[in-house]
């Protein structure tokens, strides 16, 4: 069993050095455990096939489930998505936020971490300085997924309870404090019109939408 670091980070202006470290992680194929504006997540590098199987062993998920590019802005959503302008429209509203849009992706997503029978994926921008800086490290987007456990009903929120779960499953906890302990809401855009597939954290109405008896309206 390997060992995992724990990254401790001011939470608005995080250390270049701390960030530079996970980066380099996960730049060798490490899975980490980082803050968002909405839950503590697990990410790892889009074209580390193994990172990717070891994320989905600890989340007991199959091909099935949706995982998510969080990127650093709508320029790297716009080169892994394809969006028309209606799509664009919302999810500008969206970002920075605790929304998740799935989209069709584009040709530079690898078809492994597409959904097997839609061709779609998860993307977000979080609005967390955190996370922000790592991307702008990386210059590229994680492949994540929020850190629910099997069997839990929230995810993670706490970087020692996350460090004691996961000890010797990841390469690092980066430690910014306590997130919400909420994962996004996700908004399929790719089923005509938006349709919520988890209500989590944000404002529908800051997205034009409007939810009545379980349905949403533009």
């Amino acid at each position: 069993m390997g060992t995992t670091a724990l990254l401790q980070v001011h939470p608005r202006n995080p250390q270049p050095r701390m960030l530079r470290e996970a980066a380099e992680m996960l730049r060798e194929g490490g899975v980490v455990a980082y803050p968002t504006d909405s839950s503590y997540a697990l990410g790892c590098l889009v074209d580390d096939v193994d990172a990717v199987r070891r994320i989905r062993a600890i989340r007991d998920i199959d091909t099935r489930h949706h995982l998510t590019l969080v990127c650093r802005d709508l320029v790297h959503v716009g080169r892994y998505a394809r969006m028309d302008n209606a799509q664009y429209r919302l999810v500008r509203l969206g970002t920075p936020g605790p929304y998740t849009f799935l989209l069709r992706a584009s040709r530079e997503v690898p078809r492994r971490i597409q959904h097997p029978r839609r061709s779609t994926i998860g993307v977000r921008v979080p609005g967390h300085d955190v996370v922000h800086a790592l991307l702008t490290e990386l210059d590229q987007p994680l492949l994540s997924t929020t850190l629910i456990l099997p069997g839990a009903g929230a995810p993670l929120d706490d970087p020692a309870a996350i460090l004691a779960a996961l000890r010797g499953r990841i390469e690092a906890v980066i430690d910014a404090g306590p997130c919400p302990s909420e994962p996004t809401t996700v908004i399929d855009l790719e089923q005509g019109a938006p349709k919520v597939i988890r209500r989590g954290g944000g404002d529908l109405g800051r997205l034009g939408l409007a939810e009545a008896g379980g349905r949403i309206a533009v």
